[in-house]
């Protein structure tokens, strides 16, 4: 399938020419330097407002109108960005109430980014209003691609305005009933029971922070306020520019933010891309990164998505910034564009004399030419993205997915139960994805609510809370013909973190997987039972759901304590389909066994039939196979028949050594 937006990939990233005011010489050798790297896109003036608009009401656009001219004279094309992501100090000063209160009551001072109240009128007028002028200003310059919204949303405040806007939320939410609220809340535990909406406060320390439902709730509302607060935003452009693509960069799994929900706001996802590379352990980097990769891809059916930060060379936010090998940065670009990514973009263009971030990776270093090892690799590699606009646009349909589910993941966060130390959903998540990316089957990242229909396996990790409708859209998808596995602790709780009655898992389920969940046992740290599969024996640890068969086949019986001999592993039929159950948490070993079993019952298979040694990832996109050795040796590749290599031009087949951080893109 395909859907493009570029006719190429995009390469380049975020430009801040404003921070080069006094020294235009600069800017022109910029120019030069952007001609060397293969740049073809800049990202401008995300932290310019406050010389956009110096003070209110007062605008200066000569510097930003040049800009833009000597952009669209050298052949790049401007991501222009919305400045709400940092307000100038006159807006801080003259209307403080767009100031941040946080958890404690206090209200924050000027400083820093995204402080700033996301229900303030004020600040949501004086927002719209910029991005009103930028687009009137520059809706028909010929430079002009796409809008680039705000900069990484994050964030909650806590004044009065959000108080009574959560309020109004819960109103809303709960059909104007306190007594539906109270019930759902469970208020008669420890007395909570509310009779005015005016008792209702954000979730604090200091006041209410034991109940969950509320702050599932609030997690909500917290969520849905960034979403109206882009809305606002984006009015204006979406007015003026109606044909600009629209886009804001998001940051990895974030969980501030509800992303599969934002997604569905904008033209096409947009992520800031920052993996910790470090030897020994680059292959499950990369394995991490690949599942934010395709969880980003599969907000949109799919469909390609934009890498709008990445760094060139190092970060600086690390407690130890890792340099990263040479060769790194471009294997690591070329993942993203594997998985989806149809740019490559880098924060920033230029280091920053001063600031914060000075010390933060750079195309172009200190010394200010193009004579540095980063800078060579960055031109290498945008020279060979030119050569791959044939993976443009298109995404290739996965018939595997992992929930990943952010409410899941809100729900999983603050119950107080079992282990509460050791139960990372993201984790969990990633350890059932990795063994399908390592056998080159593409699996898509799917909220709880997206449609199943399409897949033929579907994996549900540590399912906690259902939405509304999920029992039935499972139990419809299994008696279809679809196989579903599912993990310990799975269907316990409704929307409101209210556990079901009746028994574990929800409802239905226990139908469907043919089980019924009796007990939960939590291991301490150090702590380990042992379970059976398939005649290997496995570790297990943290938690162990203590369950009964109810007609499922046991796969699998735990080895040790008062319920050895108990299935820990099963498999039901269930209609046309099978209803798979892993009642432990586990290991990768077992993760990688039991997902051989599911590719063989669920007839998948790799989308490219290429062999190739451990820490070689392989991937599909369109008709080209990208082969990539994220290990710290030279690795072996087996092709099944000759192909083009787009890069080299020249014909491959047979045996091919990648070597370290080496690649491959064939057709």
């Amino acid at each position: 399938m395909e859907k493009k937006f570029f006719d190429h990939i995009i390469h380049g990233g975020d430009y801040n020419p404003d921070q080069w005011i006094n020294t235009p010489e600069i800017w022109d050798e910029d120019m030069r330097l952007m001609k060397l790297a293969h740049v073809n896109s800049a990202t401008v003036a995300i932290f310019a407002w406050s010389l956009i608009e110096p003070e209110e009401g007062v605008y200066n656009f000569e510097w930003l109108d040049t800009m833009m001219d000597k952009l669209h004279a050298n052949g790049i094309s401007v991501i222009l960005a919305t400045p709400s992501g940092a307000r100038p100090p006159w807006l801080a000063q003259k209307y403080p109430e767009v100031l941040r209160v946080e958890e404690s009551g206090i209200r924050n001072e000027f400083g820093v980014r995204h402080n700033h109240c996301l229900t303030s009128p004020v600040y949501r007028e004086k927002v719209r209003n910029i991005n009103r002028i930028l687009a009137e200003r520059y809706k028909s310059h010929p430079a002009l691609k796409m809008w680039h919204i705000s900069n990484e949303y994050c964030g909650e405040c806590h004044c009065e305005l959000c108080q009574q806007a959560f309020r109004d939320w819960c109103k809303e939410y709960y059909h104007n009933s306190l007594d539906e609220l109270n019930e759902k809340w469970w208020n008669g535990f420890w007395a909570h029971r509310m009779t005015d909406w005016s008792q209702i406060n954000s979730p604090k320390f200091r006041g209410e922070s034991h109940v969950s439902a509320m702050k599932l709730c609030w997690n909500r509302f917290v969520s849905e306020s960034h979403i109206s607060f882009y809305e606002n935003e984006i009015a204006p452009l979406r007015e003026i520019t109606p044909d600009i693509p629209i886009t804001t960069n998001f940051m990895k799994l974030y969980d501030g933010i509800d992303y599969q929900k934002f997604a569905k706001k904008l033209d096409l996802v947009s992520w800031d891309n920052y993996p910790a590379w470090d030897k020994g352990r680059n292959t499950d980097e990369a394995l991490e990164t690949a599942f934010v990769h395709d969880a980003f891809r599969s907000m949109k059916d799919g469909q390609p998505f934009f890498m709008m930060e990445s760094t060139p060379s190092l970060v600086n936010w690390h407690d130890v910034n890792k340099l990263p090998k040479p060769g790194m940065q471009e294997l690591s670009s070329i993942q993203a564009v594997a998985h989806g990514a149809d740019s490559v973009q880098y924060f920033q263009w230029r280091k920053s004399r001063g600031g914060h971030e000075k010390y933060h990776g750079a195309v172009v270093d200190h010394c200010g030419h193009e004579n540095t090892r980063v800078f060579r690799d960055v031109a290498r590699l945008g020279k060979n993205l030119e050569k791959l606009d044939d993976v443009v646009g298109k995404y290739t349909d996965a018939k595997v997915a992992v929930i990943y589910d952010w409410e899941n993941g809100w729900a999983v966060k603050h119950f107080c139960g079992f282990n509460n130390v050791n139960r990372s959903y993201s984790d969990e998540c990633m350890k059932w994805y990795k063994p399908f990316l390592k056998k080159g089957i593409a699996v898509d990242v799917i909220p709880m609510d997206a449609d199943f229909t399409k897949y033929d396996l579907v994996i549900a990790p540590f399912l906690y809370m259902l939405k509304d409708g999920t029992i039935e859209r499972i139990e419809e998808y299994v008696k279809n013909g679809g196989h579903f596995a599912a993990t310990y602790l799975s269907g316990l709780v409704d929307t409101d973190d209210r556990c079901y009655l009746g028994g574990f898992p929800a409802g239905r389920l226990k139908d469907v997987f043919g089980i019924w969940h009796e007990d939960t046992d939590s291991l301490p740290e150090g702590m380990k039972n042992k379970a059976t599969f398939n005649g290997k024996e496995y570790d297990v640890v943290h938690v162990c759901d203590i369950i009964h068969s109810n007609g499922a086949k046991v796969l699998g019986e735990y080895k040790q304590d008062f319920y050895a001999g108990m299935p820990a592993v099963t498999e039901n039929a269930f209609g046309n389909g099978k209803a798979y159950y892993a009642a432990f948490r586990n290991d990768d070993n077992f993760a990688a066994d039991f997902c051989d079993m599911l590719i063989k019952a669920a007839n998948v298979s790799p989308d490219a039939p290429i062999n190739a040694d451990n820490g070689v990832l392989i991937r599909k996109r369109g008709n080209c196979i990208f082969v990539m050795n994220f290990a710290d040796e030279e690795k072996a590749v087996v092709l099944d028949k000759e192909y083009t290599d787009l890069i080299s031009g020249n014909a491959v087949s047979g045996k091919v050594t990648l070597p370290v951080c080496g690649y491959m893109v064939i057709e």
